[in-house]
């Protein structure tokens, strides 16, 4: 069963007060105390005794730290991870991604969980960082597999647990919550230490892996945000007591490893928000953006309470995390504000503020729906002023730009991308990785979470603070990484990739589908059918010709003619020969007309013949 709705486990989750309150030797102490050490455990000689005091037994050496990346390098999402030491595994993270275009008709896109599948007797935990798709939304279907415990933030699980009911699982799983600074047994000799990091999406964490070779650092998505809207400030000083303690290997989040600077605090949309309020007049407004990034959803909340608008949300992901927010106290919604959007038609335009999904110009989001008129309750105009408060993810610039232009068509003041700083990253630029880096001092150094152009950025910058570039690996899904005190290698490779969603199957499309829908959508279809009198073997009715985003039938009934035709002279040869089956006749009918049409059109159709007996 699940752990009680959302509250942390138990206090023994946190730090000890001795790790808490553990300050680290100076260089000049560590070498007197090692001095002692080891003039303590030294042979005790005398002038007349010969015969040495029997030494203590040495002690267990530290095995090798074995991580895996599943998901998250070389792509944007799908974020997946396991780092093994011994007989003890942990997952970071489980997440999504969406297709790409060329994967026509797939749905959602997930990690291939074979290797996961072969080591589960190994596996204490899944630990989440934040509760965003790409590191959350492959859950289900991992947990549908196998049963291991879910730790993350109050937030996190609360999400986790909605993901959970729609797929059927609800309290079925062990997910259990852990507040920043807690931290979880693994094994015999791990440990588990949340840390508060900023992001665009409250209760974010980093990860400290204690393991006997030192501290594996695991940023997860993060920035450094000195005024956060709704979380606390990244809990920088314990990032610079890792560093004291001792940090084998950090692991960073590598998206805006190619910007410089720092990215800009979540306040500073607020702050666009109160002049474009201004310059809305008398207008409804309509704010496009992430569901899930509740800083800005509280900060359009008071912008609108203070401009003295009712606020409706559209989209259902948008409804599900505002209704999610305001249940665990991380949304402060004024009474009365909120309206439901069926309301929003029984109040003056200029005293209405809409918040909807579509920032990314997502085909059956809410917003697209309002561009193309498709949406049931909302229509828009030239009294809309919309704000699409969003940077378009790389791949969805023309999907966004269709949607701005159908919108301005239609009338709409449109605000988009960097005018008003309408929107800031989530994730931390240059400088920000620099103080990371700065204050974990890390032996070796894998940059994560990011396409190769991220992740060789990051590697640059890490050698520009001084690591030896020997020291720093820019690894590929499925490779594994082998981490002891002395050397980082990679030492084999584990079954990785994607496994396509479509519907409700899971691994069911292939690359054999995917090619033959790209061949249908290329070239169309042609179905040949034929029924043969199994007594005499001729043929009793057809050849008929079928064809679909091939060819309009009443404009070229010649080219269907002769296709008919061609497959007739074929069958009659085929029944004329006893050797020839049924396949053999289908190959020969293919061959002949794909010959015949790519003469004729220069195009490649998927040919079907159909065979029948009476």
């Amino acid at each position: 069963m699940a752990e009680n709705k959302y509250r942390p486990k138990n206090k023994n989750q946190n730090r000890s007060e001795n790790e808490k309150n553990h300050k680290p030797m100076t260089a000049a102490q560590t070498a007197s105390h090692n001095s002692a050490k080891r003039a303590e455990n030294a042979p005790h000689t005398h002038k007349n005794n010969h015969r040495k005091k029997k030494e203590a037994p040495s002690k267990t050496p530290a095995l090798p730290i074995h991580y895996t990346v599943l998901g998250g390098l070389n792509e944007i999402g799908k974020n997946m991870a396991v780092l093994e030491y011994g007989d003890d595994a942990i997952i970071i993270d489980c997440g999504m991604s969406f297709p790409d275009e060329d994967l026509l008709g797939v749905d959602v896109v997930l990690p291939d969980f074979t290797y996961v599948n072969k080591i589960k007797d190994k596996i204490r935990g899944i630990f989440i960082t934040h509760g965003h798709e790409d590191h959350i939304g492959a859950l289900p279907y991992l947990l549908k597999q196998m049963d291991i415990p879910v730790y993350a933030g109050r937030l996190t699980v609360a999400l986790i647990d909605s993901k959970l009911k729609e797929h059927g699982l609800a309290g079925k799983m062990r997910l259990h919550v852990v507040e920043a600074g807690g931290i979880i047994h693994i094994g015999k000799e791990l440990t588990v230490e949340m840390i508060t990091v900023n992001h665009s999406i409250p209760d974010a964490m980093a990860l400290a892996i204690k393991t006997p070779q030192g501290y594996i650092v695991h940023t997860g998505d993060f920035k450094v945000d000195f005024t956060p809207v709704m979380s606390p400030i990244i809990d920088l000083p314990r990032f610079g007591e890792l560093g004291r303690e001792g940090v084998l290997a950090l692991l960073a989040d590598s998206t805006n490893a190619e910007r410089s600077g720092y990215t800009p605090s979540e306040r500073v949309v607020g702050e666009s928000y109160a002049n474009l309020f201004h310059k809305a007049e008398n207008k409804r407004i309509i704010v496009a953006t992430f569901s899930s990034n509740l800083p800005r959803i509280q900060q359009i909340m008071s912008a609108s309470a203070k401009d003295g608008r009712k606020v409706a949300v559209s989209g259902r992901s948008m409804i599900n995390f505002v209704n999610i927010a305001q249940e665990l106290g991380y949304l402060h919604v004024p009474e009365g504000l909120l309206i439901d959007i069926d309301a929003i038609n029984h109040y003056p335009k200029d005293k209405v503020t809409l918040i909807t999904t579509g920032s990314q110009g997502e085909p059956m989001s809410a917003l697209t729906r309002m561009a193309f008129s498709d949406h049931r309750k909302v229509e828009v105009g030239p009294d809309d002023y919309i704000i699409i408060s969003a940077t378009p993810i790389p791949g969805n610039e023309k999907t966004v730009s269709k949607v701005v232009n159908e919108l301005m068509r239609r009338g709409c003041v449109v605000v988009y991308e960097k005018m008003y700083d309408v929107h800031v990253s989530g994730h931390a630029c240059q400088e920000e990785l620099k103080i990371i880096h700065a204050l974990t001092r890390p032996k070796f150094f894998i940059p994560v979470h990011g396409e190769q152009k991220h992740l060789y950025k990051h590697a640059q910058l890490a050698q520009s603070m001084g690591m030896p570039a020997k020291n720093v690996l820019i690894t590929e899904i499925g490779k594994t990484i082998e981490l002891t005190a002395d050397k980082m290698a990679v030492v084999g490779s584990v079954p990785a990739g994607r496994v396509l969603v479509d519907g409700l199957g899971v691994g069911d499309v292939g690359s054999i589908v995917l090619r033959d829908r790209k061949h249908l959508s290329e070239d169309g279809l042609i179905v040949v059918v034929a029924t043969f009198d199994s007594a005499t073997g001729e043929i009793v009715s057809g050849p008929d010709i079928v064809t679909r985003g091939f060819v309009y039938v009443r404009e070229a009934e010649t080219l269907i003619d002769e296709i008919r035709e061609a497959a007739r002279r074929v069958l009659d040869d085929c029944s004329r020969n006893p050797r020839c089956d049924w396949s053999m006749m289908k190959s020969r009918v293919r061959d002949e007309l794909s010959r015949m049409l790519f003469q004729k059109t220069k195009r490649s159709p998927m040919i079907l013949p159909i065979i029948m007996d009476v």
